[in-house]
């Protein structure tokens, strides 16, 4: 703590500008990670063999109560959207299918992109530091007497150094973690699409099989 303590004074006023930005990018690393590993995602194999065993049994009530047990996942908030059309039209359950997709995107997509754009900021500020602690140091060499030149010259030159070390140690950890978070939310968007093209063919092939079934049962004119 007491080092962290003193390159944080020797750092100077960028340290703190890292320093928050840090803390920004941090908050946004725990809540995603919450929302995409937790709040959002669901087994969708699993999930999606359990719908389709309850669609080809003609129990579509249940299997919406099967999305409601889990309204928070993506996947689950598409197939229900999907699930209560699912005696409409081709083109009702396809659209209600596509809305609730878009719905649920930008949501799985929040906030991500910025976490490399505060990474560069933390580096940009580290590089800032650190050419303006060069030009401070020489700077001052030339308005001191020669035995304060030391003194001057380390000082800007640790302003310069602790800065870039501070600001790649934000930066680095921060793309690490947004790229771990970007595959989550790929694989999230990735399973929706898959899953929701093979309800939207079960369905309508659920809804052929019914206007055939009637077409045969109703009783031929004479």
């Amino acid at each position: 703590m007491e080092m962290i303590a003193e390159s944080f004074q020797l750092g100077g006023f960028w340290m703190y500008i890292i320093l928050a930005v840090s803390i920004i990018a941090l908050a946004i690393i725990i809540e995603r990670f919450v929302f995409l590993f937790f709040k959002y995602n669901i087994n969708g194999e699993a999930f999606m063999a359990q719908v389709q065993k309850l669609v080809m049994q003609n129990n579509i009530d249940r299997a919406i109560k099967l999305c409601n047990a889990a309204p928070d996942k993506a996947l689950a908030r598409v197939v229900k959207a999907g699930l209560t059309r699912a005696n409409k039209s081709e083109i009702e359950i396809t659209n209600a299918v596509e809305e609730a997709t878009l719905e649920v995107m930008p949501l799985i997509n929040k906030r991500l992109n910025n976490l490399p754009i505060l990474a560069n900021v933390a580096t940009l500020m580290g590089l800032l530091g650190t050419i303006i602690g060069m030009i401070s140091a020489f700077k001052g060499l030339s308005a001191v007497s020669a035995d304060k030149r030391q003194e001057v010259l380390s000082t800007g030159i640790s302003v310069a150094m602790y800065t870039t070390a501070f600001g790649l140690l934000v930066a680095i950890p921060t793309l690490l973690c947004h790229i771990v978070l970007n595959n989550m939310a790929r694989k999230i968007v990735d399973e929706i699409d898959q899953y929701s093209a093979k309800l939207e063919n079960l369905l309508i092939s659920r809804l052929k099989a019914g206007i055939s079934r009637g077409a045969e049962d109703r009783p031929a004119s004479s």
